[in-house]
């Protein structure tokens, strides 16, 4: 009778387990959280040097997660001027500063800035070969966008690096090839 108790104990703490490990790999993956629909921006209200611009009537995909950071965090480059008259609107959100374009900096997706729990951290960028380490001092916002808070650009994608020009300089890529970047990164 007890073997009997010990077997169905055992089964219940592998039943708990396995419904504890299944619930927390629902949690690390990150869907969808709504849609915007764009809108022209005003003449000279969004700059497509670095980014795109929202387009009138178009759908855009918004987002409260990023994917799961790990050791090696799989994300995509891209450029952003993070100076005052750049594309990146506002001052940075950790600080409530510009930065120069000369110094590595970067904006995080949403999920991966997570309340701004990550500014000021250092991370480390893998790209092209070679790594740079950034400071985090903003948000590239998945939420949000297509309006003048946002430059009038669309919301950034949940895997975004969005990086200044010290960064793309410093991985050795060739200015004709600047603008996304498959990369990965660690916090440093």
């Amino acid at each position: 009778m007890m073997r009997g108790y010990f077997s169905s104990f055992v089964c219940f703490l592998i039943l708990l387990l396995l419904a504890n490990t299944l619930s927390s790999l629902e949690a690390k993956i990150c869907k969808p959280s709504g849609k915007i629909r764009g809108r022209n921006p005003p003449p000279g209200e969004c700059n497509p040097e670095y980014s795109d611009c929202c387009k009138e009537g178009e759908l855009y995909t918004t987002y409260k997660c990023s994917p799961r950071v790990s050791g090696r965090t799989n994300a995509v480059l891209t450029l952003n001027s993070f100076e005052k008259g750049g594309d990146g609107g506002a001052p940075s959100e950790c600080d409530e500063d510009y930065h120069s374009d000369d110094t590595p900096v970067v904006a995080l997706s949403t999920g991966w800035f997570n309340h701004m729990h990550r500014c000021f951290l250092n991370i480390t960028i893998y790209g092209n070969g070679r790594r740079v380490n950034a400071m985090v001092v903003d948000e590239c916002d998945s939420t949000a966008g297509c309006d003048s808070d946002h430059g009038y650009q669309p919301p950034c994608p949940n895997n975004i690096v969005d990086a200044s020009k010290a960064v793309w300089k410093a991985l050795k890529v060739p200015k004709s090839d600047w603008g996304e970047l498959d990369i990965y990164w660690s916090e440093a």
